[in-house]
């Protein structure tokens, strides 16, 4: 009897960046330990990020709520909405302008919407469109840059079809996790964060593994934008085999990761 596959669920995360105030040449990412509880990546060390929802599609519809996404598609701009709005619920961070500034919003007035709106936002009591509307924040999309995209392997209980996308943090705003879906936050290089993963302090999924050491090449901020920004994204969906009684896992060469053929014990 055949299974039907499971269809990935659309899925937006960010890497938010700051140039490290510690070591010269590193930068600084956020990153979050998923809550023990849940079903996907439980414990796993990951950026925010989440699914796009039924919200992300009402406000595509809306122009006045977001700038930068001339040329985009609906699909296109429900990834990059999604982003910032996951980012916001699971940080507090909010990349968004107010309306008719070229500035993102500072940490303080971040931390008053944050304050207000947070929580119900988190809980389904608001709506990132009414906060926006409300506040008169207009989302800033054009402050993203597509980095990666993934889609999980067929054959897998849960699948997601992410854009990965970087970001440069809004000054001064550090970010906080949830205590819901997330149980811890730290600013960390991605050498402190691989090297947490080897030594067991850190679960890295394999995705964010290889965008950590894709990530690491680069000393700052501004080059990793540079980078990035312009260059296309390959689709990765990793093929799954059996081999010796473990699991290998194959992406693209083209993709421009630091291998194509990996040994894994878990996705």
């Amino acid at each position: 009897m055949s299974t039907e596959a499971v269809a990935p669920r659309p899925a937006s995360t960010i890497l938010l960046l700051r140039d490290s105030a510690v070591t010269r040449g590193e930068i600084e990412v956020f990153m979050m330990v998923r809550h023990y509880e849940i079903d996907f990546n439980s414990g796993a060390l990951v950026f925010p990020g989440g699914s796009v929802d039924k919200g992300d599609q009402e406000i595509i519809a809306n122009p006045k709520l977001y700038s930068g996404g001339e040329g985009l598609d609906a699909s296109a701009l429900s990834f990059r909405i999604a982003a910032i709005r996951e980012t916001f619920e699971e940080s507090g961070i909010l990349l968004a302008r107010a309306g008719g500034s070229n500035s993102l919003v500072d940490a303080g007035r971040a931390g008053e919407i944050e304050a207000a709106h947070r929580a119900a936002l988190c809980e389904g009591k608001a709506t990132f469109s009414g906060i926006l509307a409300d506040n008169g924040l207009v989302l800033a999309l054009d402050e993203l840059v597509p980095y990666a995209h993934w889609i999980t392997p067929e054959g897998m209980p849960k699948r997601f079809d992410t854009w990965f996308f970087l970001a440069a943090a809004p000054p001064e705003q550090v970010g906080a996790h949830d205590g819901r879906e997330s149980t811890d936050s730290i600013w960390l290089s991605p050498r402190e964060a691989l090297a947490g993963g080897e030594s067991g302090r850190f679960k890295l999924p394999f995705p964010t593994t290889r965008n950590l050491i894709k990530l690491g090449k680069q000393t700052s901020v501004s080059a990793a934008l540079d980078d990035a920004r312009g260059k296309p994204v390959v689709t990765v969906m990793p093929v799954m085999t059996k081999l010796n009684g473990g699991r290998q896992l194959r992406i693209p060469r083209e993709a421009g990761y630091d291998g194509e053929v990996f040994e894994v014990g878990a996705v």
